[in-house]
């Protein structure tokens, strides 16, 4: 969707399947008891079962990154900014790709003070070696005009089940809110809309080269219905 001078070698990358399942909470609940019956919670879940994500998008003056979700472009990609449980004390900046149905990510972390600039729409003055990620924003934002889109604010129970070679993990994200005010981003609370119709809820199942027939079979899969957008899509239709 760019141009490729920006990218890395994509055989470097590591690619996972991506499916996401809207379901009603009841569902939300059912499903939740199967999967804690084989996989256990992620370790960084807290004492209350589930940890807040919120991340900055960014796009450019064609608003690339939203169209391309909105037509169904098969390889896109999308930069964020994420934090969790509302902290600054570690935060990630992430391209996240999609290419032939499956997902990579690679990322870097940034300090407060690139953060706080990056918000603003303004390139960071010093970028290390090592924060390549942060290389590849900083030159979209020169020469496609990127900038913050929307803040995406959430709660995730992650849950994880690696037996032999399987690498798979289940995620019920709930309370999906859309943010337009993207100077709030780091602030203790934001104030946005909610994206899903009431009562529903996110599910996604993300996994390596295969999905175990123990979890395919426990969850149903084949009586759901996979959503083809993301939450990103979702709170840039629906800005709060």
């Amino acid at each position: 969707m760019y141009d490729r001078d920006w990218r890395i070698c994509l055989k470097e990358l590591h690619y996972r399947h991506e499916y996401k399942y809207p379901l009603t909470n009841g569902q939300i609940l059912v499903e939740d008891a199967k999967i804690s019956a084989i996989a256990s919670k992620d370790v960084h879940t807290g004492a209350a079962g589930f940890y807040n994500i919120r991340s900055l998008y960014f796009d450019d003056y064609e608003n690339s990154c939203y169209m391309a979700n909105e037509n169904g472009v098969d390889e896109r990609a999308k930069f964020r900014i994420r934090i969790y449980n509302h902290s600054a004390e570690r935060i990630s900046l992430e391209l996240k790709e999609k290419i032939r149905g499956k997902t990579s990510k690679r990322s870097c972390l940034i300090s407060e003070a690139q953060c706080r600039q990056l918000m603003k729409g303004q390139i960071p003055g010093e970028i290390g070696n090592s924060q390549e990620v942060l290389h590849k924003l900083a030159y979209l934002m020169a020469v496609r005009l990127m900038k913050p889109a929307v803040i995406v604010d959430y709660d995730r129970v992650p849950y994880v089940y690696r037996p032999d070679d399987a690498n798979v993990r289940v995620t019920f994200d709930q309370n999906i809110t859309s943010v337009s005010d993207v100077s709030t981003f780091l602030d203790e609370k934001v104030c946005g809309r909610g994206v899903m119709p009431v009562g529903q809820a996110l599910m996604e199942v993300k996994f390596d080269s295969f999905l175990p027939d123990e979890v395919y079979r426990l969850l149903q899969l084949d009586g759901l219905s996979v959503s083809t957008f993301s939450k990103y899509y979702l709170c840039r239709k629906f800005r709060g």
